[in-house]
């Protein structure tokens, strides 16, 4: 009986361990989907917009301020996912927030690479 009752409190912190990663990853998700739109080349190349193209109204200053923003927000997310380990030691939610981490990592990397264009045609 003991050890069932011990499981079962395992079972429930794993169940919201898990929530909180999932609203986490979807909280990545959102953050990826609103920089999507932010294409550097649209700041030097007005010309190849199209009639449903999204208006670029931030200059090169704003939107380097804007992804490094969102890059930092996927820091965060990854961070706080990180702290669901701290004290519980379960190989199930490290995993998941080792996805997760890996995840932030990618979506900052393509942020990242949007920074590196803006500098390259500044210069």
């Amino acid at each position: 009986m003991r050890l069932f009752l011990v499981t079962v409190e395992v079972r429930k912190k794993r169940a919201r361990a898990m929530a909180a990663i999932h609203q986490l990853r979807a909280l990545a998700h959102v953050i990826d989907m609103h920089q999507l739109t932010k294409d550097p080349e649209r700041s030097f190349f007005n010309e190849k917009r199209t009639y449903s193209s999204s208006m670029q109204t931030m200059n090169t200053f704003e939107l380097t301020r804007y992804l490094d923003y969102c890059a930092e927000m996927l820091s965060l997310v990854s961070k706080v996912a990180a702290l669901y380990t701290q004290n519980f030691d379960d190989t199930v939610i490290l995993t998941e927030v080792n996805k997760l981490e890996n995840l932030t990592t990618g979506l900052s990397n393509k942020i990242w690479q949007k920074i590196v264009i803006i500098y390259r045609f500044k210069q």
